[in-house]
């Protein structure tokens, strides 16, 4: 069965679960223009639909599910890391090329000044035309995109310049070219690299971040997720498609993925959520925007100064917490699903309940009983 398709209204996209808001929305636009047009005091009405456009907005966005934040992530009207860029920095100069195979412009690098501060933006970008998206991938980079991103951190380096990173983008780019050219070593590479880089490494998933393609540029010192954006392994629909077969169960693969900011910050995999403006950052990019570059200034005062080697050593540590944080929460899990295997079921309160590893074996029972497992002793 088809999903819900976005609808435009009054110039803006409304996502389904949007749908009741902009319904209240089109009819306040429309008293708007009638109070225009005509001499009728409608000060009451008027009142009386903003306040309850406000509750409504607060009411859904305050009770999103996993899949709506991920619908919110990829809204079409979602600021992108070119508006960050625009909005945040002057003087920015755009660097090319990987030094190697060419240019990506699924990832853009350049040096400016961001608040003040002389910093290297990365970033993955999206595009926001049909052309733009084209050329861009959709935001899923080559492996010369992570290459450059690399080379020009090494760059920041030997500049002694803090790196500020925006990710948003649904992974890496799975083509065959991309393969053949390495995708998953320069990945590889760039995580194992992006340890020894002693300048401050400010992150920002701004949107998207889908797997090894965000994790490719996202080793920070400090990790921050807009509210409404997205952290995973792999997208919804991919988990879905390889469970189920069908991208049918993205909804439940979203909430058993445990992708959204909340879920992040509980687990230590963040440092900080980025509150959005009510009703996403589609609805005021330049708030969002300036919350973003306001956390950005805190984090890079914070950082700029702890010596290099301090740096890295507390970069390490942080990823390290994480992994056994990770660690944790699997065994909690692990014995959370071994106490409901080995709970009796209906009738059985008299048997003796054997442990789960034995009862998927069988080789317990055979023990038991003094047998092998032809039946003979």
């Amino acid at each position: 069965m088809a999903g819900k398709k976005e609808k435009k209204t009054e110039g803006r996209t409304a996502l389904p679960f949007e749908q009741p808001i902009e319904e209240v929305r089109s009819r306040l636009v429309e008293l708007e223009e009638l109070a225009e047009r005509t001499s009728h005091d409608l000060s009451e009405e008027l009142e009386f639909y903003r306040d309850r456009l406000a509750r409504l907005t607060r009411e859904t966005y305050s009770n999103l599910t996993p899949w709506e934040r991920v619908q919110v992530a990829r809204h079409p009207d979602r600021p992108l890391t070119t508006d960050y860029i625009r909005t945040l920095c002057t003087d920015f100069v755009e660097l090319h090329g990987d030094g190697f195979y060419g240019d990506d412009r699924a990832m853009v690098t350049g040096l400016g000044i961001l608040c003040g501060k002389r910093v290297l933006v990365v970033g993955q970008r999206k595009g926001r035309t049909t052309k733009g998206r084209l050329e861009c991938n959709f935001g899923s980079s080559h492996p010369e995109g992570y290459r450059k991103a690399l080379r020009k951190m090494k760059l920041a380096e030997r500049m002694k310049l803090p790196v500020v990173v925006f990710v948003n983008t649904p992974g890496a780019y799975p083509g065959v070219g991309a393969e053949e050219r390495g995708q998953a070593r320069a990945i590889a590479e760039n995580i194992y690299q992006m340890f020894d880089v002693k300048v401050p490494i400010v992150v920002v998933v701004i949107g998207e971040g889908g797997s090894g393609g965000a994790l490719g540029i996202a080793v920070g010192d400090r990790i921050g997720m807009l509210e409404n954006s997205w952290y995973s392994v792999i997208s919804p629909e991919g988990c879905a498609s390889i469970l189920w077969r069908s991208a049918e169960g993205k909804e439940k693969a979203a909430e058993a993925l445990k992708l959204t900011a909340i879920d992040l910050k509980k687990f230590g995999i963040i440092d900080a959520i980025i509150p959005e403006p009510l009703g996403g950052a589609h609805t005021n990019a330049e708030a969002a925007i300036r919350a973003v570059g306001q956390q950005i200034v805190a984090w890079l005062e914070e950082l700029e100064s702890l010596d290099g080697d301090d740096l890295l050593s507390r970069r390490r540590e942080k990823f390290r917490h994480i992994a056994s944080a990770t660690a944790v929460l699997s065994r909690a899990v692990a014995e959370a699903e071994t106490k409901k295997d080995d709970a009796p079921g209906p009738g059985s309160s008299d048997a003796t309940v054997l442990p789960a590893s034995t009862r998927r074996t069988g080789r317990g029972v055979s023990r038991r009983a003094g047998k092998g497992r032809d039946g003979r002793g």
